[in-house]
């Protein structure tokens, strides 16, 4: 008799413990977080190693942290196209699980706005998760041997040769800006090197000017300020009004000071709300609402999070200014989009000679 209640005892208890595992089961599955033990795969527009590189790396260890789950970020490269090689492939081909994060460029926003023929996305139907690199001050700066030194000087010469990587690069359309709102007379683009052979080529008596960031004006290149071999003759502050830091370029005038029209200014609003979305995150339509809101709120904590502070200042020598996914929103709804200032603004990105400027 004791063996047959001990046997039924041990029975009991081996139901109860089975019928607590199959009511917790799902609740312990549930809590489970999505991307524990998963991949997600981190789309870069831009090369490995460049600044657009380096922004994105200093972010990657932090929103692993802040992801629940912590999963492994594999970064794969597809530059192109300004950007829109990877924003095509996001749009078009990535599955929208949740588990492909896109790291565009700026080139990605242009494209669209200005109806370039390789577009096969819609920028609203991109879902985004915030924005970094908004600070992106860039300077026009030349030779000081080579004359141009003063606006008189620089206005009345001709065929003055400005360094820039491929007709439509940012900095090749960035220096036509330049010279178009400083009035300069048929400047010769000489394309073809990539950003940092554009220095040596200076350096070289092979161009006069060039376009630079003024980040990299300091970090690659203090020597050209330190013993006065270049002058720069204007900025354009991206945010606009945040000065840089150093005293010698904070004083510079700024491009919207040479503005005699409200078509310059909206030109030049253009310009800097094309670069002022900085390089945007994205996940292609589709992806599922619960896995959209976690990576929402990661990365709103990781641009928080003083570790990525530190990290990407860092890296890239510049001030960390991330927007979240409704700043940038509301930053690409206030892009002018009337059809001449784009008009425009094509004319600058391309090989055509410089348009006309009129007086007023």
């Amino acid at each position: 008799m004791e063996t047959k209640h001990r046997l039924k005892i041990i029975m009991f208890t081996v139901f109860l413990l089975l019928a607590q595992w199959i009511v917790l089961a799902p609740t312990a599955l549930a809590q489970t977080p999505f991307y524990e033990g998963k991949n997600v795969l981190l789309l870069s527009g831009t090369d490995a190693g460049g600044a657009g590189d380096l922004r994105t790396r200093a972010v990657i260890p932090v929103l692993k942290k802040h992801i629940p789950g912590h999963p492994n970020i594999v970064v794969q490269y597809m530059p192109g196209a300004g950007g829109r090689k990877a924003a095509n492939h996001m749009y078009k081909s990535v599955r929208p699980d949740g588990l492909t994060i896109g790291a565009m460029i700026t080139g990605m926003v242009q494209g669209t706005i200005f109806g370039e023929t390789d577009v096969l996305y819609e920028l609203d139907k991109f879902i985004y998760l915030g924005s970094h690199a908004r600070y992106a001050p860039y300077g026009f700066l030349t030779r000081k041997a080579a004359g141009f030194n003063t606006r008189e000087t620089l206005t009345a010469a001709r065929g003055v040769r400005i360094g820039a990587p491929a007709v439509g690069h940012s900095l090749y359309t960035m220096a036509r800006l330049f010279a178009y709102m400083l009035d300069m007379k048929e400047p010769r683009l000489v394309t073809g090197y990539t950003p940092r052979e554009i220095d040596f080529a200076l350096e070289r008596n092979e161009i006069d000017a060039r376009v630079s960031i003024l980040d990299s004006l300091l970090t690659r290149n203090a020597h050209w300020l330190d013993k006065d071999l270049v002058h720069v003759h204007a900025t354009i502050d991206i945010p606009k009004g945040f000065k840089h830091a150093d005293g010698r370029l904070a004083k510079l005038p700024e491009i919207e000071s040479f503005a005699r029209s409200n078509q310059d200014r909206r030109l030049i609003q253009l310009f800097r709300g094309a670069r002022d979305t900085g390089q945007p995150f994205v996940l292609p339509p589709g992806t599922p609402a619960a896995q959209v809101k976690i990576l929402r709120e990661a990365m709103r904590k990781a641009f928080a999070d003083p570790e990525y502070v530190k990290a990407y200042e860092k890296l890239t020598s510049e001030p960390a200014m991330p927007i979240t996914w409704e700043e940038f929103e509301a930053q690409l709804r206030e892009l002018p989009r009337e059809a001449e200032i784009i008009d425009l603004f094509k004319k600058l990105s391309s090989p055509a000679p410089l348009p006309a400027r009129p007086s007023r």
